[in-house]
């Protein structure tokens, strides 16, 4: 029975590190799916053509201030969506947009739309920190 408890927990400890040898990649391509989806203009250089031929997510930071003063003339799904991603750029500013929002818990995401979720479902699963 140990051999079998030890077999499994390290097949699990392998599956972990696959899954995070290849996790940086991923989270930036939700990252990158997600600016697409809000305005590249309010990440990175604020262009789309930077947006489209950025190559990791440090060209891709939000820009904070532009947001602040963006977010406010969003639909309520925009500004849910903008807030949880900035929310993985820094937790608090994040936060603090979050509450500003009205998002007070996972359950308030169920507003998005589905490519949206997917979007903020695989940053979740990739997110290795900024």
């Amino acid at each position: 029975m140990n051999t079998m408890n030890n077999q499994a927990m390290l097949e699990q400890i392998a599956r972990n590190d696959r899954h995070f040898a290849q996790a940086p990649e991923a989270f930036f391509h939700a990252w990158k799916r997600g600016v697409q989806l809000l305005n590249p203009a309010l990440f990175g250089m604020g262009t789309k053509t930077h947006a489209d031929q950025a190559v990791d997510k440090w060209e891709l930071c939000p820009n904070l201030e532009t947001i602040d003063h963006a977010i406010d003339v969003m639909s309520s799904g925009e500004r849910v969506f903008l807030a949880s991603m900035v929310s993985f750029y820094n937790a608090e500013i994040g936060g603090a947009l979050l509450k500003r929002v009205g998002v007070h818990g996972l359950s308030d995401l169920g507003g998005l739309d589905l490519e949206r979720r997917q979007v903020i479902a695989n940053l979740i699963l990739n997110y290795t920190g900024w």
